[in-house]
């Protein structure tokens, strides 16, 4: 017998010994997989120029024309300018990234088919809906961050005692927006998105309670204003970071909507 053609190696008991032990490749854990994505989500923000201008340039845009120009009358109760604005941009802000920048995105990726391929990995549909959020998350982030520096570079001197509750009313708005975001995204085509939420920030920008509070916009206009997210989201942030206060009406409002356009959003959304 050649050795080539010698049996294998027997234990005492006659079977062969049991050699190293083969894994079969898996998926990744689900925390990685998801803060992967939320990653690839914030980078394909901060990377593409004209989102880049909608959430980050347009803003500090808006805060440098309103609290150096006074094209706009405003009513700031004794606060300084620069004081009475920059909750209002921070608001712009979250509405740029959670709505319109989420819309947008979520809708020509549906059209594309990448919603449906990606909801077929390992990822799954609802870890591409969590690494969604916190991209949001991420990018809203950056935006304070910058748009704080460039606010306070600028005079503003915010109550921290109103801090975390300006950072409760972040939240709630996050998760208001970004719910709407998904039921615009899920239900319509990519090009009626891509109107619809550059029109809707726009009205909101300037009459729903952003920029310029419900308080000083005409009749109704004021009433209705504080009734809606946008409203409510810069209410509370002023009262927060303002006055130091907690804005228990605005936040309820906020959380209303929060829980009414995530039912919606679960609702309407159409992963193709």
């Amino acid at each position: 017998m050649s050795p080539d053609a010698r049996p294998a190696p027997t234990g005492p008991s006659g079977h062969r010994p049991a050699g190293p032990a083969r894994t079969a490749p898996g998926a990744a854990p689900t925390l990685r997989r998801v803060l992967t994505q939320a990653g690839f989500e914030t980078r394909m923000i901060l990377r593409n120029g004209e989102q880049l201008l909608v959430t980050v340039i347009l803003p500090v845009l808006v805060l440098v024309g309103l609290a150096r120009t006074g094209f706009v009358d405003l009513a700031t109760g004794g606060a300084s300018r620069i004081d009475f604005v920059a909750p209002g941009v921070l608001a712009l802000a979250v509405m740029s990234t959670a709505f319109t920048s989420q819309a947008i995105a979520t809708a020509f990726d549906r059209r594309n088919g990448v919603l449906r391929l990606l909801a077929t990995t390992p990822l799954g549909r609802g870890g591409l809906l969590a690494g969604k959020v916190l991209g949001v998350l991420a990018v809203e982030l950056v935006q304070v961050v910058v748009i704080g520096a460039v606010a306070v570079a600028l005079g503003w001197r915010p109550e921290l005692a109103g801090v975390p509750a300006a950072l409760l009313a972040l939240l709630l708005g996050t998760a208001a927006f970004t719910s709407l975001a998904l039921a615009l995204a899920g239900s319509l085509r990519a090009e009626a998105v891509l109107a619809t939420a550059n029109l809707v920030l726009v009205l909101l920008a300037v009459a729903g309670g952003i920029v310029i509070p419900a308080s000083q916009l005409p009749g109704w206009l004021g009433d209705a204003a504080l009734l809606l997210p946008s409203g409510a989201l810069g209410e509370a942030l002023r009262a927060g970071l303002v006055h130091g206060e907690l804005a228990v009406t605005s936040l309820l409002v906020l959380l209303a909507w929060a829980v009414a356009l995530a039912w919606g959003a679960r609702r309407l959304f159409r992963w193709h």
